[in-house]
């Protein structure tokens, strides 16, 4: 069935509310089925539903189910963002970031990142926090950047965490605490976020806020360089300098099991 075959059949199926036409376009969208999502998101989104609008958006921008089209997303993003969708208001801030349709403009970008977090978008919130905590980019202090990094650990973003525990463990705006530090590198590197792995092997390492291990240590700095931190390379050969052949081979066999599911 075609897509305006699709259309045709909803216009002639019993008449939904625009939260059941939205439901039955994700479950599509879930079974990547985007041309049947995308003949419910159009039409709600020309009557103004901003969630719809975001979603038409956010497909230009990816080209998911149709040609990708910076400006079209632009212009979708926009409707959702100035209606108050949060995450419209993420993924236009995404747009300014990037320049995707339009000139770079990281202050605009922060002001919809700061809209979106104020309303509990968790991403907005840890994109937020990184900006401000950068420096360069929009005015900022790491007070608020801390504060926007734990808002979004607090719903489980694990980059967030890593940030609060570079923030413990560099001082920034807080005295040093290397436990709390390690403790915040545990949570994210339990959700797999490479730097966090890494830095929590480099603190079994040296004991830095954790009992010293060097297995663990060796296990957490391979997860870390097979996911891709470039942050682990420096010390996995020192680390393996300090283990014999059998303790190699248990800290290998630990880093290539699936990851406990993380705690809360």
């Amino acid at each position: 069935m075609g897509w305006l075959d699709r259309i045709v059949s909803l216009k002639h199926a019993p008449e939904k509310s625009a939260g059941e036409m939205m439901a039955v376009a994700y479950e599509a969208a879930q079974n990547n089925d985007y041309e049947t999502a995308l003949s419910i998101w159009g039409p709600l989104a020309h009557q103004g539903v901003a969630r719809a609008q975001n979603n038409v958006g956010a497909c230009f921008s990816e080209g998911i189910g149709v040609e990708r089209d910076p400006v079209l997303a632009l212009k979708w993003l926009t409707l959702s963002a100035d209606a108050g969708d949060p995450i419209g208001q993420r993924n236009l801030a995404a747009a300014y970031f990037k320049g995707e349709g339009v000139e770079p403009d990281p202050v605009r970008a922060a002001e919809l990142y700061r809209a979106a977090a104020e309303a509990g978008d968790a991403t907005a919130q840890d994109m937020l926090s990184w900006m401000l905590l950068e420096g360069e980019m929009i005015p900022g202090d790491v007070a608020e950047a801390r504060r926007w990094a734990e808002a979004a650990a607090e719903q489980g973003i694990a980059p967030a965490m890593t940030r609060l525990g570079m923030i413990y463990h560099n001082a920034l705006g807080v005295e040093r605490d290397a436990a709390l530090a390690a403790r915040w590198w545990d949570k994210a590197a339990a959700r797999g976020d490479a730097d966090a792995q890494a830095m929590l092997g480099a603190a079994y390492h040296l004991g830095a806020g954790v009992p010293r291990d060097a297995v663990a240590a060796l296990m957490w700095l391979l997860r870390a360089r097979d996911g891709g931190s470039a942050l682990a390379q420096p010390f996995v050969e020192p680390v393996k300098a300090g283990l014999v052949d059998a303790e190699i081979a248990r800290a290998q066999q630990l880093a290539s099991a699936p990851l406990a599911e993380p705690v809360s």
